[in-house]
């Protein structure tokens, strides 16, 4: 995944899109990435990471199971 650091959209808004994009393509079908692999395969600090994960939690795309991950939400 690629963020664009000169882009005016927040680091976190860009992964969130990147993440609902890969859901809506099928690419990611049940369990989300784990923070550490989006930390590393993004370079973004696991604060940003979370933040993107929250706004996907926030509208109900996915969901967290404390100690379990992050999954996506079937509709």
């Amino acid at each position: 995944m690629k963020i664009d650091p000169a882009s005016p959209e927040h680091p976190y808004v860009q992964l969130a899109g990147l993440l609902r994009e890969r859901i809506a393509t099928g690419e990611i079908t049940s369990v989300m990435p784990s923070i550490t692999e989006l930390t590393e395969e993004t370079g973004l600090a696991v604060g940003t990471v979370r933040r993107a994960i929250k706004i996907l939690v926030d509208e109900g795309t996915v969901h967290t199971v404390p100690g379990r991950g992050t999954f996506v939400t079937r509709r």
